[in-house]
C-alpha cells in the first residue's frame, strides 16, 4: 500500500505537461565557449576559448541583446563590487586573465574599468593570435547600465564573491528600481551575500549553494507527499542532470510543485560542478519528453533558434 501511494503521488503519468516550451536561461548573455575537461577554479578560460563564430564577449550588452534575440528568456551575468561601491558585470575577480591590466576589480572605479580592452586576453590557438584584442574597449557595463539599456529583460545576477556587505549593498540597488522591473530579476552567488539579501528583500528570489543543499534534503525527506518545505519556497533551483531524476515526482509534478510555491527550476548539465550546459541539438535529446522547465545553456545562438524553428 504505501508503495502504491509513492509511486501514484509522485508519478508524472498523470500529471499533463504546460503546453509550453522550456524557459532558456543564456549564461553570461551570448560569449565564447571552451572545453569543460581540465578546468580548475583559477583557469583562465579566455585562454582555452574554441574557435570564434559569433563576435561577442560574454556579460556586454551586445552580448545581452543577442540571446534575447537568439531566444533567451533569462540572461544570467556577473557582478563584480568597484572601488567606488558600483556593480561592474565582469566574471573575474581580477582582471589579468581577460584585461590588458593587473588587480582585482575591487581596486579599480568603474569609470577607469570603462577604459580597459577586455577582450584583450582571448585566444583560440595558444597565443598566437588574439581575435578580441582591441574589440573590447569601454565594453565592461555596469549592472546599472544593463538595467537602463534593456529595462524589460529578465536577469540572474550572479554575485561572485562571499562578502555579505554586497548582499546588503545589492539590496539597497534592487529596492531603487521600480518593483515591475525588481520582480524580474533574481540572483544566486555566495552563502553570506545571499542570506542579507534574503532578508532585506524576501521577495526577491536568492539562491547560494547552501539554500540549494537545503531545500534538496528537505525535500528528499518530505517530497513523497506532495509538501514542499518552506526552504524551497520563493527562490531558484539550479538542479544538475546527474541527480534530477532522483527528486519526488520528477519532472512534471516536481516542476508543478515548485511553480505553485513560486520557484523557478533550472536544468544544467552534468553534476553540477561547472557551468555545464546543454549546448548543442543532441544535448537537448536527453531532457525528459515535453519538458517546461528552465534550460542552462552557454549556446543561446544553437539552443533558441532550435526552439522558434519549432514554433
Amino acid at each position: 500500500m504505501i508503495a502504491g501511494f509513492l509511486f501514484l503521488n509522485n508519478t508524472s503519468i498523470f500529471t499533463k505537461s504546460p503546453d509550453s516550451e522550456p524557459l532558456l536561461l543564456a549564461h553570461r548573455g551570448l560569449g565564447q565557449t571552451f572545453p569543460m575537461e581540465g578546468i580548475e577554479a583559477d583557469t583562465c578560460t579566455a585562454e582555452w576559448i574554441f574557435e570564434p563564430e559569433h563576435p561577442y564577449l560574454e556579460n556586454t550588452i551586445p552580448s545581452m541583446k543577442a540571446a534575447f534575440e537568439a531566444g533567451a528568456d533569462i540572461v544570467e551575468l556577473d557582478i563584480q563590487m568597484t572601488k567606488d561601491q558600483q556593480f561592474a558585470v565582469f566574471h573575474d575577480a581580477s582582471l589579468d586573465c581577460r584585461t590588458e591590466a593587473a588587480g582585482a576589480i575591487k581596486d579599480y572605479t568603474m569609470e577607469e574599468l570603462k577604459q580597459l580592452d577586455i577582450g584583450y586576453g582571448y585566444t583560440a590557438d595558444g597565443g598566437k593570435t588574439y581575435p578580441f584584442r582591441g574589440k573590447g574597449i569601454g565594453l565592461m557595463p555596469s549592472l546599472d547600465e544593463v538595467l537602463r539599456d534593456i529595462p524589460e529583460g529578465e536577469f540572474l545576477l550572479h554575485i561572485k564573491s562571499n562578502d555579505p556587505e554586497e548582499g546588503a549593498l545589492l539590496a539597497e540597488f534592487l529596492r531603487r528600481l521600480p518593483a515591475e522591473q525588481r520582480s524580474r530579476l533574481s540572483v544566486y552567488g555566495g552563502d553570506m551575500p545571499v542570506y542579507t539579501l534574503k532578508n532585506e528583500l524576501p521577495t526577491v528570489r536568492a539562491m547560494s549553494k547552501e539554500t540549494l543543499k537545503s531545500c534538496l534534503i528537505s525535500y528528499e525527506g518530505a517530497g513523497w507527499t506532495g509538501y514542499v518545505p518552506a526552504v524551497c519556497r520563493n527562490t531558484q533551483l539550479h538542479i544538475p542532470e546527474k541527480y534530477a531524476r532522483l527528486l519526488w515526482g520528477w519532472p512534471d509534478k516536481f516542476l508543478s510543485r515548485m511553480e505553485k510555491v513560486n520557484t523557478r527550476v533550472i536544468l544544467v548539465g552534468g553534476d553540477g560542478e561547472w557551468s555545464e550546459g546543454y549546448d548543442t541539438l543532441e544535448d537537448l535529446e536527453r531532457l525528459p519528453d515535453g519538458y517546461t522547465g528552465g534550460i542552462w545553456t552557454n549556446r543561446i545562438d544553437v539552443i533558441g533558434p532550435s526552439y522558434k524553428i519549432a514554433d
